[in-house]
């Protein structure tokens, strides 16, 4: 169906070198290693403790900037590791961009281990969750692509196109998409979001418990269910059920589920119609649409439309 979107500009171990040399010289000795790339930057192991994170194209130039601004402020809030920096790389003449150094912690990636072995962190997740999920001041960033209203016409013309290339229940997860996308919009001001809330950006203990939340670069702010539509990403029913009873202590309006349940759907189409080189966020994408699918259609809320997106 699609790839990972491309780097815009090339990045090496020789690049981060001479920008550590450059900017920490008491770091210069220390061993680095690749230890891959997501959607929006690569990352170095640098020595024991430390991690490198450099944007490889030009959308996440800015969410770097978000998250080397704001990640000093959320961090003490909440019960769990996250990597905020402890150097902000500036841009230079080696690399025009700004860019990261973080903690770096120890564990197991969430979406490495079979989905029921998640469940211990599923009290954990929704307890950060509650404890993030605070108003956000006036200048907090805001993601275009994260946190808005869920549905109209252009969200759904995209999940239109990605049912179309979709041959596993389409027509069950379209009629889902119309019925919850409907549900009211969040009504209250806009909280403290992740943006980006998935088992390859949670970090667990050998107990299965939470041991950090990671990649903040979406962080932004608006309507909390964004994030919670990890519920449908991250775990089984057995999970969400801990899940939802956690989460029940935050500030959450009657409607919040029904639009996790949309954006859960509209977020794994986005990540099997462009994952093909990534088998577990792949994986992680087919695991939640299946487990959508077998979601009743009608929550307990009527939707104020119903719009035939398979036709559109």
């Amino acid at each position: 169906m699609g790839d990972i979107p491309a780097a815009e500009w090339p990045i090496d171990e020789h690049l981060v070198r001479r920008l550590i040399g450059q900017q920490r010289p008491e770091w210069a000795e220390l061993p680095i290693a690749e230890l891959g790339h997501g959607w929006d930057n690569v990352l170095y192991r640098l020595g024991d403790d430390l991690l490198v994170r450099l944007p490889r194209r030009a959308l996440a130039v800015p969410l770097i900037a978000h998250e080397r601004d704001w990640l000093p402020v959320l961090a003490p809030r909440l019960n769990t590791f996250v990597p905020a920096a402890v150097h902000a790389g500036t841009p230079s003449a080696d690399f025009p961009h700004p860019w990261l150094i973080s903690p770096y912690r120890d564990g197991i990636r969430c979406s490495d281990v079979g989905i029921a072995q998640r469940t211990p962190s599923a009290t954990d997740l929704a307890e950060t969750l509650v404890a993030l999920h605070t108003t956000a001041p006036a200048d907090a960033p805001v993601n275009p692509w994260r946190g808005g209203p869920i549905g109209g016409d252009v969200m759904s013309q995209r999940v239109a196109t990605r049912l179309a290339s979709y041959n596993r229940a389409s027509e069950d997860l379209a009629a889902r998409w119309a019925a919850w996308s409907a549900a009211p919009a969040w009504g209250g001001p806009p909280v403290w979001l992740h943006g980006d809330l998935h088992p390859l950006n949670l970090l667990l203990a050998d107990s299965g418990r939470l041991a950090g939340v990671l990649d903040w670069g979406d962080v932004g702010c608006g309507d909390p269910a964004t994030d919670l539509a990890t519920a449908w990403l991250s775990y089984d029913r057995a999970g969400r059920r801990r899940f939802v009873a956690a989460a029940s202590a935050g500030p959450y309006d009657p409607h919040v589920w029904t639009r996790a349940r949309a954006w859960a759907l509209y977020l794994a189409l986005a990540f099997v119609t462009n994952s093909d080189d990534s088998p577990p966020l792949l994986a992680v994408a087919h695991q939640a649409l299946d487990s959508l699918a077998a979601e009743p259609l009608d929550v307990g809320e009527p939707p104020r439309r119903r719009p035939n997106i398979l036709s559109s």
